[in-house]
């Protein structure tokens, strides 16, 4: 092996030219292998290729070779008891006096002087811990160091930190100039053993991403704005805070119906609240986020369905901030809207575009009774080339609803929200209104009239585009299972779309059929809701607001 690498390493690396073109293998008894005689290029650009996992183990392994083995792990910082690998200094097979030995320790050595080389560690301080330049400059710290230094604050959560860290930064970077009192509401990040201690207090171990995120931002301050979002009708509004870990642990859940679920948003004005299930109970899956949904026609206060938000924390935090800092929830006078916009969601009509933006509401929806409560924001813009003789305005509208199961429903009515918009170039004109369901999706599309303003008896329609309305996941209680169906087979818990939900909907409508005191309540309170729904959307106002009752 000495020979074999000696003779690699080039000229005036144990080698000698002897004439153009011509080299001729020196023995390493005339030229010694030395520490300085064994390649550099080479091996740097294997070791570029480890991760940092690999990069340790192979500069604890090179260490190994040629020292023993409590000093190979103390040279990295390590104690012994800290590695499972072997500490013996030869391997085995191999012997004090095998001819081998002496090359094996030159490559060992020169493979553990390699692997402190610090540019090795610039792109692991980059792809773990998103340490910049800048900040390297401000630490006057080499990389390996800073790779190390954080890794011994933040370590356990190498597999998340990255993800966490980046939605954080990109999240302040664009409220900063659009909604600077909501980044100055952030805490610090809280501390391991603040954790730690939360962890001993609930009886629970807390997600790792959850635990991550709060060492960057201890959630926030309890004001308004939330940095969750809010939404605003005329009778209802809703701005959630993301809640430090001291007030969340306050709000932990015990009770049937929401075990070991954990609170991380909190509105103040209508107590609504998304939860995180920090372990599987009760049909939950572990980790998973949702709004909760009490069943208002089970007997039981343990029948509570759910919403499903995200699988894990990460993927209910990273989805939401995409959402924001692409511009896809709108920043309405310094609060995050969740309204989702759809690209193809826009109408063209002349000179006048209308396009439309969703939400769904959990807070003023149930699954039992189906009732999808969603408001819409409908933007219509006059596009600024437009001659000044277009100038229009509003006159009527007209809607065309469908439900899940294919009923139409035709809606016409003066005006929108009891407005009667003036329509010129270059202006704009939006407004918020919502409708119901009680079947899981829908969608609608129409028109307005308008008429000139320079040619009152003049008229003509603008069409609104058709825009479709779904509610998230959900899933239904296990106690209402057990209470209705009496621990049948359909007891297990079971995520559903809309198509198998409305089917097993239809199975009880015949059921409860058979009940004719049933089926008169039913009658009488269907009879209200179809009443109030059709004058509500005559008159485009929202429906009465439904209370929800504080969790904490």
């Amino acid at each position: 092996m000495a020979r074999a690498v000696a003779e690699g390493a080039g000229p005036g690396r144990g080698q000698a030219c002897t004439g153009p073109g011509k080299m001729a293998a020196v023995e390493t008894e005339s030229a010694p292998l030395t520490l300085e005689s064994l390649p550099t290029d080479p091996l740097l650009l294997i070791l570029s290729f480890l991760d940092y996992r690999d990069l340790i183990k192979a500069a604890l392994a090179a260490l190994e070779k040629s020292l023993s083995g409590p000093s190979a792990l103390l040279c990295l910082g390590r104690e012994p008891a800290e590695s499972g690998a072997k500490v013996g200094r030869w391997d085995a097979g191999e012997e004090p006096g095998d001819p081998l030995t002496p090359g094996c320790c030159y490559v060992s050595r020169r493979l553990s002087q390699l692997s402190s080389h610090d540019p090795l560690w610039r792109r692991h301080c980059k792809k773990y811990w998103l340490i910049s330049e800048e900040e390297k400059t401000q630490k006057n710290q080499c990389w390996k160091s800073l790779f190390i230094d954080t890794y011994s604050d933040v370590g356990r959560y190498i597999d998340h930190y990255a993800a966490i860290k980046k939605a954080w930064d990109d999240l302040k970077k664009y409220l900063e100039p659009r909604c600077p009192r909501m980044v100055l509401s952030l805490k610090e990040g809280a501390r391991e053993e603040d954790l730690d201690a939360v962890e001993a207090q609930i009886g629970c171990k807390l997600p790792d991403d959850y635990r991550c995120s709060y060492r960057i931002h201890n959630g926030q301050k309890l004001v308004v704005p939330g940095l969750l979002g809010s939404m605003a009708l005329s009778n209802h509004y809703r701005s959630e805070d993301l809640l430090d870990v001291d007030t969340a642990a306050g709000g932990f859940q015990q009770r049937q119906g929401l075990k070991y679920c954990l609170p991380l948003t909190f509105c103040i004005h209508t107590g609504l609240s998304q939860y995180i299930a920090v372990e599987a109970a009760e049909g939950r899956n572990k980790n998973e986020v949702f709004y909760q949904c009490p069943d208002q026609m089970a007997r039981n206060p343990a029948a509570i369905d759910m919403f499903i938000i995200g699988a894990t924390f990460t993927d209910w935090f990273t989805s939401y901030v995409n959402n924001v800092v692409s511009g896809g929830f709108p920043i309405i006078r310094d609060q995050i809207f969740r309204y989702v916009h759809d690209a193809e969601c826009v109408a063209t009509t002349g000179d006048i575009t209308v396009s439309v933006s969703t939400s769904f509401l959990p807070e003023l929806s149930s699954v039992h009774p189906p009732h999808y409560f969603f408001t819409y924001r409908i933007r219509i813009e006059m596009s600024k080339d437009a001659l000044p003789e277009k100038a229009c305005q509003l006159d009527s509208r007209y809607w065309r609803i469908t439900n899940a199961k294919g009923d139409v429903e035709e809606v016409q009515g003066p005006g929108v929200v009891g407005e009667f918009p003036i329509i010129s170039p270059g202006r704009v004109y939006e407004y918020t209104s919502c409708t119901t369901f009680s079947t899981t999706s829908g969608y609608m599309e129409g028109y307005y009239t308008f008429h000139f303003l320079y040619f009152k008896d003049k008229i003509f329609n603008v069409a609104i585009p058709r825009f479709h309305m779904a509610c998230p996941t959900f899933r239904v209680s296990i106690a209402r299972l057990v209470e209705q169906f009496q621990i049948h087979s359909k007891i297990e818990q079971k995520e559903m779309g809309p198509d198998e939900y409305e089917e097993m909907e239809e199975e009880e409508e015949e059921e409860e059929e058979e009940d004719d005191d049933d089926d008169s309540a039913d009658m009488d309170e269907s009879d209200e809701d179809d009443e109030e729904e059709r004058q509500r959307r005559v008159f485009d106002v929202p429906i009465r607001r439904r209370r929800c009752s504080r969790l904490f």
